[in-house]
């Protein structure tokens, strides 16, 4: 999980402070706000799978996981997880 931040940086639009410099902290607000799924395919997209593999460990096709890729990061661009997410 060593590239968590630098894949939040890139995945949020806006920052308006920095990112907590915690993993362990920005896990648990994205366990806590994202769905299994969605945390899933963080997970993986962090560990730079292809598409391909996220989709068969998520058990879904690949439609499906465009559609939870983009509800991620729609979910990222939250005011209210971006603040929780944030210093």
């Amino acid at each position: 999980m060593e590239n968590l931040i630098e894949n939040l940086q890139q995945d949020i639009n806006k920052l308006v402070r920095p990112l907590k410099q915690n993993n362990d902290e920005l896990i648990e607000v994205l366990k806590r706000r994202l769905t299994k799924k969605q945390w899933k395919y963080y997970k993986f997209k962090i560990q730079n799978l292809d598409d391909n593999s996220i989709a068969k460990e998520l058990d879904c096709d690949i439609n499906r996981l465009e559609e939870i890729k983009k509800q991620t990061i729609l979910k990222l661009n939250q005011e209210k997880i971006k603040y929780e997410l944030m210093e």
